[in-house]
């Protein structure tokens, strides 16, 4: 033990961070067991959907121009929908982000005098430009695609008052998020969205059902395809890339809106016949076998930062007990300093760019400054150790990631040692 205290101690984490840490993690084995388990359940699903779709050697052969018969493109696909339990699948390195991949779904599947249903509050920031809430080149409102949201309820469940009122002739799909983005409500489980699309659906069954996946794949047993979505969307440089996607994402679903998807994506009369794999397909099967345990991973990171800061007296979602529905952690320190702290430390354990200081700016998408720390091996890869957080009250920070617990259990401690050493936090006693 006394090698493993130096071995952090080179590393810059005093001595009283550490026992503070051992004591916190010592706490939680069974926890940890338990997501080792679902972690299995998963990883089992994944080996079994690629055998059955036979994936071979040649999936992985590079493939170049129009991308005609690209079998590991295709291949991925169906490998995809099996996870998912869904009729078709969209996999694609042209598919730049979620934000990317949202955007695609909702254009594809909605046309002018529809209107876009959120049940569950505002969506994630880059999403306000997709649909027209802030003004933006392109976006639905300027297709003449109207939007409504209603808001959760104080305690953040689903207001189904509301929400029924809020569905009329003009309701063509409904977004629901799954994560809590910045924002301090909770995130949904897959029963919360099955329930809600069940509401939904005994209101308007003919309406398109679509949920914002990201940060959640892996997470439980089941996914939100599992409980009655029409389709889910997320992003390869989080939880299903496993750390090696180095871009893409998807879109898993019926086949009528898939289809929609690829046309949209690509062109009418092309769809998924083109977009050439570029010699990314390796990393995108390897990402997916790796992505249950990698999951796990960042998933222990985020109940020993909620345990840590709980106990320490700081507002955390979820809360140091709670079940996970996603990767996400946040953090309320009250203050900017606190926020820029945490990220510093997320940055100082980083196996690239540590030597790095993280600071607050203005990002494309964003209405306040944000800052963000991340030394990834993929570039804003969020299932990497990460953090980030607006500028802005509550000042919140929103940590995720950590492709081994090792490191994740390193950057938490790295963000406590950083706000142990700028007087923000004091250790008890």
């Amino acid at each position: 033990m006394l090698e493993m205290t130096s071995q952090y101690e080179s590393l810059g984490i005093s001595e009283a961070v550490y026992a503070f840490g051992q004591k916190i993690e010592a706490s939680l084995k069974e926890r940890f067991s338990g997501i080792d388990q679902v972690a299995e359940y998963n990883q089992l699903k994944v080996i079994k959907a690629m055998q059955e779709r036979r994936v071979n050697e040649g999936c992985f052969h590079y493939a170049s121009g129009y991308g005609y018969n690209d079998q590991g493109r295709d291949t991925l696909e169906e490998v995809y929908a099996s996870v998912f339990h869904t009729e078709s699948a969209l996999v694609r390195p042209q598919i730049t982000c979620g934000t990317h991949a949202l955007a695609l779904a909702l254009s594809a599947n909605l046309r002018p005098g529809d209107e876009l249903l959120s049940p569950v509050g505002k969506p994630y920031d880059t999403l306000e430009e997709v649909i027209g809430i802030r003004e933006s080149k392109g976006s639905l409102a300027e297709y003449g695609i109207t939007y409504r949201q209603v808001e959760l309820l104080e305690d953040g469940t689903f207001d189904y008052e509301n929400i029924k009122k809020a569905i009329n002739e003009k309701t063509k799909l409904v977004t629901i998020q799954r994560s809590k983005g910045y924002q301090t409500r909770p995130s949904f489980s897959v029963a919360q969205i099955g329930e809600l699309i069940a509401f939904v659906k005994g209101i308007k069954p003919d309406v398109i059902c679509m949920v914002d996946n990201c940060y959640g794949e892996f997470v439980e047993t089941v996914e939100p395809s599992d409980v009655g979505a029409d389709l889910v969307v997320g992003s390869l440089i989080k939880n299903p890339g496993g750390g090696l996607a180095p871009i893409g994402g998807y879109v898993a679903g019926k086949e009528e809106y898939i289809e929609n998807c690829a046309y949209r994506l690509t062109s009418p009369g092309l769809g998924k016949e083109v977009g050439a794999s570029l010699g990314v397909m390796q990393s995108f099967y390897q990402g997916l076998f790796l992505a249950p345990t990698v999951v796990s991973s960042a998933l222990k990171g985020a109940i020993f930062a909620a345990n840590i800061y709980e106990t320490l007296g700081y507002a955390v979602v979820p809360n140091s007990t709670e079940s996970r529905h996603d990767i996400i952690q946040a953090v309320t320190f009250g203050k900017p300093e606190g926020v820029i702290a945490f990220c510093e430390g997320i940055q100082a354990a980083a196996p690239v760019d540590s030597y790095v200081t993280p600071i607050p700016w203005a990002m494309p998408g964003y209405d306040s400054d944000v800052i963000m720390a991340a030394g990834a091996f993929v570039q804003g890869s969020s299932i990497e150790l990460s953090a980030d957080g607006p500028i802005k009250p509550p000042y919140a920070v929103y940590f995720q990631g950590g492709l081994t617990w090792p490191h994740a259990k390193l950057g938490i401690l790295m963000s406590l040692e950083k706000l142990v050493r700028a007087g923000i936090v004091t250790l008890p006693e």
